[in-house]
């Protein structure tokens, strides 16, 4: 009983003569850590003849409830002082305006989107929604790719554990959404949205993406049609001097297809690893829509016609802005973000 009187009188002491949280934290560690003298003397006992045990224990206890108390007021009073001495050093001038809270902004990503999304508006395009989680009949067999159609190698799709349930791999099912929902009103809209194909992650490609999808269908469209409305757009995103190429291309929904280039400024230092020393950049593929994509929407061939588009509003930004990394669009990085 004597080493517990002896354990009390130091413990106390030596609280006593500490003074700061510092200080305190250390004898709290010295007596109550993982072998701490307080707990060493609990655990001594077992040796204690049985007799004297149960006295034992109980000053044991009580010295422990005793310090313990007496530790977590003297913490308390050092904070306390500490936060005093603070204030007096430093006062509060409560006259003073308070810190600015930084303003957010919108991604880069959003914000070249809505510049698509006023472009098309200001030439008579609705934006229509559609879901991502589509069947494969939409996404692929109404878009004339049948089931084992070679164009399908060119996803990798996203399946579901409900058999021909699936992540859309491109805005293009919203086609045959608008068509049937539409039928036989003409069509102008552009289907904005998320993609996913699985993809390995790299500077060029990512599992999800946006889509903008571009629908005309209306009696007497024509290939023209489809021109001027690319060309019209590439100048009032990218500047009203630029040039603009297309190319014959393959897509299952549209026939005749094509690929849409825009010549890059020259003086661009960046222009030659942009467009490869060609000059010239693709930002979308495009083409008539095809007759069987017509008439899985309701209309009749024989009568209405249609074009259709398609671009990344994403790889638009990396042109745009001469990024080299489609990762940094998810990458949360303040420095890349608030460069915009």
């Amino acid at each position: 009983m004597s080493d517990l009187a002896d354990l009390e009188k130091h413990a106390t002491a030596e609280l006593a003569a500490s003074v700061d949280e510092a200080t305190l934290r250390a004898w709290n560690t010295k007596y109550f850590g993982t072998n701490g003298e307080v707990l060493a003397a609990l655990k001594a006992i077992g040796g204690i003849p049985k007799d004297e045990r149960k006295a034992y224990g109980q000053e044991a206890n009580r010295i422990k409830e005793a310090l313990s108390r007496s530790y977590e007021a003297a913490l308390a009073d050092a904070k306390e002082r500490a936060l005093n001495e603070s204030l007096t050093a430093n006062p509060l001038d409560v006259t003073l305006p308070g810190r600015p809270v930084t303003r957010g902004r919108l991604h880069i990503a959003t914000q070249v989107m809505r510049q698509i999304y006023a472009v098309f508006a200001d030439m008579g395009f609705q934006v229509y929604r559609t879901r991502e989680v589509e069947d494969d009949l939409t996404n692929f067999e109404l878009l004339n790719m049948p089931p084992h159609h070679p164009a399908r190698d060119m996803w990798d799709t996203f399946h579901t554990t409900v058999p021909g349930v699936i992540l859309r791999t491109h805005t293009s099912p919203g086609q045959i959404h608008v068509m049937r929902e539409s039928c036989p009103q003409p069509i102008r809209v552009i289907l904005p949205g998320m993609c996913y194909r699985y993809e390995a992650i790299t500077t060029r490609s990512e599992i999800q993406f946006q889509q903008v999808e571009g629908l005309v269908v209306g009696e007497h469209v024509t290939m023209t049609d489809l021109k001027g409305t690319i060309t019209a757009f590439a100048r009032r995103l990218f500047g009203q001097e630029r040039q603009v190429r297309f190319r014959s291309s393959y897509f299952p929904f549209t026939e005749p297809s094509i690929e849409v280039d825009i010549d890059w400024p020259k003086d661009d230092p960046n222009a030659d690893r942009l467009t490869k020393g060609t000059g010239w950049l693709e930002i979308m593929g495009a083409g008539m829509v095809h007759p069987v994509v017509l008439r899985n929407g309701g209309y009749d061939p024989a009568k209405f016609t249609g074009f259709a588009f398609g671009m990344g509003p994403q790889r638009i930004t990396m042109l745009k802005h001469a990024i080299d990394d489609i990762r940094q669009f998810w990458g949360n990085d303040l420095r890349f973000l608030q460069q915009f």
